[in-house]
């Protein structure tokens, strides 16, 4: 007798309910109206942990540690055991691997040998685009790309540029992340340059920066466009609402159809958003109010929406070795979850919050319950700083690449390791600390969220949410 026969003579006995709830089918996932993804650029196990033990301790838990569907997922390029976040992002927003430096392009493209130039006139670095035309790849569609084709809303928002590798990875594509002058054009539709795949082109987006979309001026724009494009007016002559800072940002209208352009110059000398820990909260948008507003401004359509939300700035700090930014920045991350999932239905939103890459970064374990992460790695038993082979206290959180290794330690003291500017020592002494190897977690929640298990490519992530989305 075949299953489904057996299951219609217990029926009729009335012996079902004693069967394994796992004999029977099981119900398929739902679809998916609304696609909100949160990347972590940077954001691996060691810095999720030490951010909660920072803000919460060890019994506490993160908005993100209470999403119900986890995953593993493996983040290694084309051409390296570690990815970039450009190579990492293009994995989770396109569905491909690709080589290191490469923005939304496929497997057959190059990115060596085709850095940009600087401008011949000007001397704006990276302004001339060295990427051929053709006979280097051919782009790959992106998340974005495939739902405005089903005319959804669309939207993207960072802490770092809008034009940067991992930003840029979700609406245009380039063989070398550093084309940021072209990576701009290709957002404004009908200008020349425009990414004819995006339709009427991005419904909103916001980060930091505004040269790359400005016209060059050597007194107060040095490092704007040589071309002489001034992008935000075009955006606007579109219908696009410029917001600068947090007041123009919180008027923005919220009408359907409304479409924003937001780039916030307040921390222009780091080529980003301000680090959460140095951010004037009167002035400048956390990157939970920039998911509110961004989620509001794209619920107005009927059909739907994604959204891409990345917290750029917990890579730049782990570059750095700078755990105090890292972790703060961290916890912005988490705040932009919980923003994210206190407005919408998750009955028909899919919320996926992922890290791009991991980094070099270490939680020294064994030190004392309740001590401070950030401080000196304290002994259990004793109470005192754990010393060293040569009788020196160290930290807690340590680097296994960075710009702090001294030829010979010296001693560290609590005021010292607590400060906001201090750089975590490391193993490999080089001049910025590399991304890490080791896979990252996915959390996900929401519609469709019950097939994020596992452990699977980068490349999948995007799969799956094509098919939870109908994309």
């Amino acid at each position: 007798m075949n299953l489904p026969s057996l299951i219609r003579v217990l029926a009729t006995l009335g012996l079902l309910s004693a069967m394994p709830e796992a004999d029977a089918q099981a119900p398929s996932p739902a679809r998916a109206q609304n696609v909100i993804v949160l990347i972590g650029n940077g954001l691996g196990t060691a810095t999720t942990t030490a951010a909660r033990l920072m803000r919460y301790k060890e019994d506490g838990s993160l908005t993100m540690d209470t999403m119900p569907y986890l995953a593993r997922v493996r983040t290694w390029a084309l051409d390296a055991q570690a990815s970039d976040s450009a190579a990492a992002v293009t994995a989770l927003l396109t569905g491909v691997k690709v080589r290191n430096d490469v923005v939304a392009m496929d497997g057959a493209t190059r990115s060596a040998g085709f850095a940009p130039g600087k401008d011949p006139i000007r001397n704006v670095a990276n302004a001339e685009s060295r990427c051929p035309a053709s006979g280097n790849g051919a782009a790959s569609r992106t998340l974005l790309e495939l739902a405005i084709a089903k005319h959804k809303a669309t939207g993207i928002v960072t802490t770092g540029r809008l034009t940067s590798g991992p930003a840029a990875a979700a609406y245009a594509h380039v063989c070398h992340r550093d084309a940021e002058f072209d990576v701009a054009r290709q957002a404004v539709p009908g200008g020349a340059g425009f990414n004819a795949n995006l339709g009427h082109g991005v419904d909103l987006m916001m980060g930091g920066i505004s040269s790359t979309w400005r016209p060059f001026d050597a007194a107060k724009r040095p490092r704007g466009r040589p071309d002489g494009r001034e992008l935000v007016g075009e955006l606007q002559t579109l219908g696009y609402t410029f917001v600068s800072d947090l007041t123009s940002m919180n008027a923005a209208p919220l009408e359907a159809g409304s479409r924003l352009i937001g780039l916030y110059d307040f921390a222009e000398d780091q080529g980003a958003m301000s680090y959460e820990l140095d951010r004037d909260p009167k002035r400048e948008p956390s990157l939970a109010a920039m998911t509110a507003k961004a989620i509001d401004v794209l619920s107005t359509n009927r059909n739907g929406y994604v959204l891409i939300v990345q917290g750029a700035r917990i890579d730049h700090a782990l570059h750095a070795n700078n755990a105090r930014r890292a972790l703060t920045d961290t916890i912005a991350f988490d705040e932009a979850i919980k923003a994210a999932l206190d407005k919408v239905d998750l009955a028909k939103t899919l919320v996926i919050v992922t890290g791009d890459h991991d980094s070099t970064m270490t939680l020294i374990g064994g030190g004392l319950r309740g001590s401070d992460v950030l401080g000196l790695h304290m002994n259990p038993v004793t109470g005192k700083p754990d010393v060293d082979a040569g009788g020196l206290p160290y930290t807690s959180l340590v680097f296994g690449t960075g710009p702090n290794r001294p030829d010979k330690r010296v001693p560290l003291d609590s005021p010292t390791v607590l400060q906001k500017d201090y750089v975590q020592e490391s193993a490999i002494r080089v001049n910025a600390g590399t991304n890490g190897g080791s896979d990252v977690v996915l959390r996900a929640s929401g519609a469709g969220a019950s097939a994020f298990k596992g452990t699977m490519e980068n490349t999948r992530v995007f799969a799956l949410i094509q098919k939870a989305a109908d994309l």
